[in-house]
């Protein structure tokens, strides 16, 4: 007559080892997915009195993006700014210049994020006051030399004013047009003797 049950044990036993260690090695492959960098959205390097600049083909400045802090994340290769100024530069023009109390910049630096409180200024010239625009958020593309919004825009030149909703700024062609219910007020700057 056989045993059965003591035939049984060592299977039995060998059933639980083998659940056991499926079981432990589930556990451990979660454990390092938690644990994974790419999968988190975690800073890597933070950044204090940031400055970045691009050239032109001629060595000469393009744009400059400061910021007083900025906080990297490897996940999608971005950075997010405090207070960041982004200033445009174009030969013989008035430098623009984008400020804000937040901002992000993507991977490669393509497109720049602006929020919160956005002025854009571009300085007086001889002949022209210094002109201002007021928005809540502003997506620039610094290479390209265009920036554009979907909000409320605020413009002010001297006495002068508009304001619309939406807005493309192309600084290549010194051109800000506005998309929508667009109303102002011009006033003829007085002539200079």
């Amino acid at each position: 007559m056989k045993h059965w049950p003591s035939q049984l044990f060592p299977i039995i036993l060998l059933a639980l080892l083998a659940a056991l260690s499926f079981w432990l090695q589930k556990t451990v492959d979660q454990e390092e997915q938690r644990h994974d960098s790419k999968l988190r959205h975690d800073p890597d390097a933070i950044a204090e009195n940031f400055i970045a600049r691009r050239f032109n083909e001629d060595g000469q400045v393009k744009y400059r993006l400061t910021a007083p802090y900025l906080v990297h994340y490897p996940d999608d290769d971005s950075s997010e700014l405090k207070s960041p100024v982004l200033t445009s530069y174009r030969p013989e023009a008035p430098p623009v210049t984008v400020s804000s109390k937040n901002g992000k910049v993507t991977s490669k630096g393509e497109t720049v994020y602006l929020w919160d409180d956005v002025v854009l200024t571009r300085a007086a010239t001889p002949t022209r006051p210094e002109m201002m625009a007021r928005m809540p958020d502003l997506t620039a593309k610094p290479d390209a030399g265009t920036a554009f919004t979907n909000n409320a825009v605020e413009i002010t030149q001297g006495q002068s004013w508009v304001k619309g909703i939406g807005a493309n700024l192309d600084n290549n062609n010194a051109t800000l047009v506005l998309q929508s219910q667009v109303t102002g007020l011009y006033i003829r700057p007085k002539a200079s003797k």
